[in-house]
């Protein structure tokens, strides 16, 4: 899209919406949001720019194919399911840490769970969209 608005508004809100999806992620082990949530909202963020300045620039400032970050996040929550397998608990049992961390909270496996989400939802969506966009030129 060639609008001049369009593409100053996408550059602000990028890291603003990139923001709020992170603020999402963290507040979703205690109140509604969470890893899948967090992930739709950065994908979001990430079409809008794609809209503004085209999938290839978008594509450019992602610096790697967002089809890599799912098996990325696969692992993440596979391990934090494992984990407590490791100290004799049941697979996906909730494990925190005694003290919690200034600004997040208290931090465990459903935390880590939950960004291994984030990133398989950012890198479906987006491949799905910049396939899409690919094959509509």
């Amino acid at each position: 899209m060639k609008s001049l608005i369009l593409r100053t508004a996408a550059n602000y809100l990028l890291p603003l919406l990139l923001l709020f999806s992170v603020f999402i992620l963290l507040r979703g082990h205690y109140l509604p949001g969470g890893g899948f949530v967090g992930g739709l909202v950065a994908s979001i963020a990430f079409v809008l720019h794609a809209f503004a300045n085209g999938t290839e620039s978008t594509q450019k400032f992602l610096a790697y194919h967002p089809g890599n970050m799912i098996p990325v996040g696969l692992g993440i929550s596979v391990l934090a399911g494992l984990f407590p397998m490791l100290l004799g608990e049941p697979f996906m049992t909730g494990l925190w840490f005694k003290d919690p961390l200034p600004v997040i909270g208290m931090v465990g496996t459903a935390l880590f769970f939950d960004i291994g989400v984030f990133l398989v939802v950012i890198g479906v969506t987006l491949t799905i969209i910049f396939t899409i966009a690919e094959t509509t030129k």
